[in-house]
């Protein structure tokens, strides 16, 4: 960091590497990640899947799901890590000079997709518990993020060191409250809802795991590339998925599992509610919690969206975290965060393979992507994210218990490698420097 420069409001090397130098420790980094998944929102997902399978499938689809997200996520990170390179540039490299702008383009508008969501969600959540007016809270929501945000990668660190002890706690005393009426004992023996039977297969659970963190998974790099090389990245992947991860989606297991849910099939494990009622300073602390809680996903998220749309436009990541910040806000005052679904869908099912097919050739094929020549459009990456995303689309409507994500993911991975093997490097260096 420059002398002459505040340490909140450090360089983000949007158009390059970050260097040594400014790297920041593994505790640093891990804390972005680490409070990015301790949300309210994993604990609904926690306690619908719970609701549908039962308490040991639930698990097991959480457990696989997060041992997915690691692979993928911590192969990316520890890329990211090793280079300092952020998403765009990475995506630079494998889809092209130009190509690129289609992937990072893509995943930054689904992204602010997610702020915009998580801003909404924020006014109707406060509204709903606290009965204060939802347009003016998330009007106040949007500003906050954005001031966060405005303020670097190390607000976010900070944030996480915040929101992740905090969940864990009013998690624990929702649990305390709930162990006044309920007993824990019968938990494990939960076998899922008699008139949910068969309505979820454990490929679609282990999908709607991944799924909530496919995007900013994909762009770890904006995150991770801070870390002072490859394995301090893949640490600070690790303390999300599957540590931070699996421990939300816990406390939406238990308090489904126990009969302690209001609302299991809407509202699953959302432990918020069990907090209300006991007086005002718990009150007090849950409202916080609200703001503290969504807003790590909303300032992650916007951070992404910023990073991505300031390397497009050769601009800086504050300025377009102003320009997405409002926007985004616009669009949850609008009540576009109601469409998730639609958001949990697509994410699922197109989205990994853009990360599967830069695995593979940043990492597994590393020897022959470094020594490619640039090329404006790699249309042997964007056919291998295709069959992924076809294969996955497929998966979702006609076997949607193998899981479309795994699928979409496996598929793209291989169908990548086919190609290049196919086409072989020599073959295609030259035609890549013809078309540079």
């Amino acid at each position: 960091m420059h002398k002459n420069a505040s340490p909140a409001l450090e360089q983000e090397f949007e158009h390059e590497p970050v260097p040594l130098s400014h790297r920041h420790s593994t505790r640093s980094v891990s804390a972005v990640w680490f409070g990015f998944p301790m949300i309210l929102t994993n604990a609904l997902f926690g306690g619908i899947i719970t609701w549908h399978l039962g308490f040991w499938p639930a698990l097991v689809a959480i457990l696989l799901g997060n041992l997915v997200l690691f692979a993928y996520v911590g192969a990316l990170s520890w890329f990211a890590g090793r280079t300092g390179m952020n998403f765009a540039l990475q995506a630079k490299r494998t889809f092209g000079t130009k190509g690129y702008i289609l992937v990072s383009g893509f995943l930054s508008t689904v992204v602010i997709g997610w702020y915009a969501f998580q801003t909404g969600l924020t006014g109707t959540v406060i509204n709903q518990t606290f009965g204060w007016n939802a347009l003016a809270v998330t009007a106040f929501s949007m500003v906050l993020y954005t001031a966060v945000t405005f303020l670097g990668v190390r607000a976010l660190s900070l944030l996480g060191m915040i929101a992740a002890p905090l969940f864990v706690v009013l998690g624990l005393v929702a649990l305390w409250l709930v162990g006044q009426q309920h007993d824990f004992s019968a938990v494990t023996q939960w076998k899922g809802a008699p008139s949910a039977a068969g309505a979820m297969s454990m490929g679609t659970a282990v999908t709607m795991v991944i799924a909530g963190f496919a995007d900013s998974g994909t762009m770890t790099a904006d995150f991770t590339r801070w870390s002072k090389d490859g394995r301090s990245a893949v640490i600070a992947a690790f303390s999300a998925f599957p540590l931070a991860n699996v421990i939300s989606y816990l406390f939406g297991v238990v308090i489904v599992a126990v009969g302690a849910a209001v609302d299991p099939v809407n509202n699953g494990g959302n432990f918020l509610s069990l907090l209300m009622g006991h007086g005002a300073l718990l009150s007090t602390v849950a409202c916080l919690f609200v703001f503290i809680n969504l807003g790590s996903v909303c300032t992650h998220c916007l951070y992404n969206g910023a990073v991505g749309f300031s390397h497009l436009f050769n601009s800086k990541m504050r300025v377009w975290t102003l320009i997405l910040g409002a926007v985004g806000g616009l669009l949850a005052l609008a009540g576009v965060w109601s469409y998730f679904l639609e958001w949990l869908s697509l994410l699922g099912m197109v989205v990994p393979p853009f990360g599967a097919v830069m695995i593979v050739d940043l990492i597994f094929m590393a020897s022959f992507s470094e020594q490619r020549a640039p090329q404006r459009m790699r249309g042997s990456a964007f056919a291998g994210w295709a069959i992924g995303s076809v294969c996955a689309i497929v998966t979702h409507l006609a076997f949607p218990q193998l899981g479309e994500a795994v699928v979409g993911l496996l598929t793209a991975a291989l169908s990548y490698t086919a190609i290049i093997k196919l086409r072989g490097a020599k073959t295609l260096r030259p035609l890549e420097e013809k078309n540079a």
